[in-house]
This record gives C-alpha cells, structure tokens and sequence, in this order.
C-alpha cells in the first residue's frame, strides 16, 4: 500500500502547485500504476465517440464525453452519467486527448461530490510537436501504456 499512497501524494502535491481544486494531477504513467494498484479505481475517459471510435479506446475505461460530437456542446448529461458507472467513493482519473477536457470534468465531478479525482496530464494523445503532429510528445499512448484502435 506503501507505492500508492507514496503516488497520490505525488498527485496531490502536483495539485497544490498548480492551484487545482481537485485531488490531484497524474502523469499517464502513474494513473496506469494507480489503476493496477487501487481495486476500485476507475479510470473515466472524457473524449467524443469519434475519438474513441478512430483514435482508440483504453481497455476498461468508463467512456462519457464531456463535449458532445458532433457539435462540440457540453454534454448535459455528463454527471447523471457519471453518478450511474462511478461510484462516488471511488479513486476516479479523468482522460482526455490532452488533458484540458479532463480538467474540467474532474472541476465538476468534485464539485458534484467526489471526493478523490485526477486529471490524468498530457491525456491520450499529448501535446503536439514542433511539427504540429500529436502521440510524439507526452500521452498515454507515447508512454506505452495498453490501449487498442477503436
């Protein structure tokens, strides 16, 4: 138990620094260790359909978009969703593409009561490169961490 509590208080600390008000920030990495180490833990990726759909999913992430596709809107219904595959004491990473997405929803889902969410930073795809390309600097993917075209 000593390698987890030693990673959310990472997090957590990260967190403060970056004045956030959620319980902490995570690199992919360590929300992936987090996620073998925590039973209960439960990793909430926040990106559209398509991207699930033509980028990839995560094996055994809760998919609800936070931004609706086609569209782009907040999805309305993102916290009734999440009330009903997340269980409020629940350790919950939130995913996005790069981690701006994610940000937002682990705002709201403290705000609504969870008590123990991540932002996963960098997301599935990372920041682009000096090329403008994505999946070469920072994400889930570049860390090699498992996930599967959709």
């Amino acid at each position: 138990m000593g390698k987890l509590t030693d990673l959310l208080s990472l997090a957590h600390e990260r967190a403060q620094r970056m004045s956030l008000p959620y319980a902490g920030a995570l690199t992919p990495a360590e929300a992936y260790e987090i996620l073998q180490l925590a039973p209960g833990a439960k990793l909430v990726d926040v990106r559209t359909r398509a991207e699930w759909d033509w980028v990839g999913r995560v094996p055994g992430a809760v998919e609800i978009e936070w931004l609706t596709y086609p569209g782009g809107r907040l999805n309305p219904s993102f916290l009734s969703q999440l009330s009903r595959e997340v269980d409020r004491e629940a350790v919950v990473l939130f995913l996005c593409r790069s981690g701006q997405r994610s940000d937002f929803a682990a705002r709201a889902a403290t705000e609504a009561g969870y008590g123990t969410c991540y932002n996963v930073l960098e997301g599935f795809e990372g920041d682009k490169d000096a090329l403008g390309q994505r999946n070469r600097v920072g994400g889930w993917r570049h860390a090699g961490l498992p996930w599967h075209q959709g």
